[in-house]
Parts: structure tokens; C-alpha cells; sequence
């Protein structure tokens, strides 16, 4: 198969279940601890770059394929994480006037994103 075919259904192949995942967990996580915080997407980011960290180090150890780095990393992670998402939960939690709330949420997904990220890149080396 063309090389150029291989990356578009990879990718394409990957996103529809990031962007299921995404959407189903922000609905779970909404239904469980309600809207005034952004619980799913929070979740989500931290999860997503936890794995993408993990993968990207399994990908240079053990030579994965790049399709199969496409259809992960690009597709699946790329339509699973929301950082659109999160500009927007922040905007919509500071036009609610929570700014205690909008504060933590805009200052912990980046701080715990980082620290998931190291932690995938941490255990990705251990295996």
C-alpha cells in the first residue's frame, strides 16, 4: 500500500476512537461530579500526555512501526486529548466568574500534563 494512503487511513483509523474516548469520558466523568469543573477533560489530558509519553519512549526503544506511531500518537492521542477543549472550559468557568476554579484547572492540566508525560517517559524506559 502507498505510503501516503498507509498514513491517512492510520490516522484516520486512530482518531475515530480518541475522539469516541474523548467524548464517552467526558460524558461519564459530567454525570458522576457534575459541570462546575471540567473533570473529563482534565482527566483526559493528564491520561493523554501520561500516554503519549509512554508510547513515544516504546516507539524509539523497540522500533515501532510508523504506521502503527501514526495511528496512535497522531490519531488516536491527537483527537483524544482537547487542549481546544481545555481553552474553552477555562474561558466558559471564567465567564461563570469562577476564577478560584478557572485558576486551578488552567494551572494544574499543564503542571500535572508535564509531570504525566515524565512519568509515561519514566515507566516507558523501565520496560
Amino acid at each position: 500500500m502507498n505510503s501516503a494512503i498507509s498514513t491517512i487511513f492510520a490516522i484516520s483509523l486512530g482518531a475515530i476512537p480518541g475522539a469516541l474516548s474523548r467524548y464517552y469520558l467526558t460524558l461519564f466523568f459530567a454525570s458522576r461530579f457534575g459541570t462546575a469543573f471540567p473533570y473529563g477533560t482534565f482527566f483526559i489530558n493528564i491520561t493523554g500526555a501520561f500516554l503519549m509519553g509512554f508510547f513515544t519512549t516504546l516507539t524509539s526503544k523497540f522500533g515501532i512501526s510508523q504506521v502503527v506511531q501514526l495511528f496512535v500518537a497522531v490519531g488516536f492521542l491527537g483527537s483524544y486529548t482537547t487542549f481546544s477543549t481545555y481553552a474553552l472550559d477555562t474561558s466558559n468557568v471564567l465567564q461563570a466568574r469562577g476564577y478560584k476554579t478557572a485558576l486551578l484547572y488552567w494551572l494544574g492540566s499543564p503542571l500535572l500534563g508535564f509531570i504525566s508525560i515524565e512519568l509515561g517517559i519514566w515507566l516507558g524506559r523501565l520496560i
